[in-house]
């Protein structure tokens, strides 16, 4: 069977994570429980979905020169991922992020980007040379550099996946050269304007963002499962219900999933399902890569 090969462009940071009653507002203390140091960042984490699951990935980031650096790069190449296109920033950290994890899963984040903030458009450009069939990325890198890797593989035909997260206004120019979009509620809801609150409301956004260019838009909806629109037409693809430990990371397992069943030749409701099945088993296991399912599991 004939596999594209997917090149992920984004961000590696050290999840430091502690699990907690509650998260703390303002001025609070709370002495929790437990804390674990788990690799995370949604470009590396997308990265590691795609080869857990089967894909074959090459991986742009830009790390620091320090001991978290290294670790990635050894995790990585343990992976089975393609690390030739690693960048080492010399004078700023990896990027870090400090995660409380509350009782019933839900999380809050700060991240420190350090050397992620770095990544540069030149550095794209050997990259780009590669052939490829899939162009996955998210918005943990700059602005510009997303723009020039999106213009650069609309170029050569391949097949660009937009996971615009975190939320961040996206250019009307930006928007028409995206093939796949894979908002979740609250980005769907800034990209389109209007408050996703349910799949009807998820039907009405993405069919809104549609209308700006998207090829295709994806809507995920957690525990309800997501909503495809493709030139006007939407469909709902249910997800197996399951019991949620930690949602991190379900959404870079989700388009890891979805990148990898487009590389086999997948339809995109069938790369959906794929994707949903993929993101259910994540919730049930707590970190962010440590929950990443392999293939044989699905």
């Amino acid at each position: 069977m004939h596999h594209s090969k997917i090149v992920v462009v984004g961000s590696t940071n050290m999840d430091m994570v502690v699990q907690a009653d509650h998260i703390p507002v303002p001025g609070e203390t709370v002495l929790s429980g437990s804390f674990f140091m788990n690799p995370g960042g949604k470009g590396a984490n997308q990265a590691v979905a795609v080869a857990r699951l089967g894909g074959a990935v090459v991986f742009v980031s830009k790390l620091g020169n320090d001991v978290f650096g290294r670790q990635f790069s050894q995790l990585f190449r343990d992976e089975g991922i393609d690390i030739s296109f690693l960048l080492y920033d010399e004078d700023l950290p990896s990027g870090v992020a400090l995660i409380t994890v509350d009782k019933g899963g839900e999380n809050s984040i700060v991240v420190a980007s350090g050397a992620n903030a770095r990544l540069r458009k030149e550095d794209l450009a050997d990259v780009m040379e590669t052939p490829s069939g899939i162009l996955l990325l998210q918005l943990e890198i700059p602005m510009d550099v997303v723009e020039h890797a999106v213009e650069s593989a609309a170029s050569k035909g391949i097949k660009v996946i937009l996971n615009p997260a975190p939320a961040a206004m996206l250019s009307p120019g930006l928007l028409q050269m995206i093939d796949i979009l894979t908002p979740n509620q609250a980005e769907a809801s800034m990209i389109a304007g209007m408050a996703v609150t349910d799949m009807d409301s998820a039907r009405k956004a993405a069919k809104i963002i549609c209308d700006k260019g998207v090829r295709t838009v994806v809507v995920t909806m957690g525990a309800m499962g997501a909503v495809i629109c493709e030139g006007g037409e939407c469909a709902v693809v249910e997800t197996k219900k399951v019991d949620a430990v930690d949602t991190t990371a379900a959404g870079d397992v989700f388009n890891g999933a979805i990148a990898v069943a487009l590389s086999e030749g997948k339809r995109m409701t069938e790369a959906v399902r794929f994707a949903c099945d993929a993101a259910a088993i994540s919730v049930t296991r707590l970190g962010a890569q440590a929950s990443i399912p392999y293939r044989r599991e699905l």
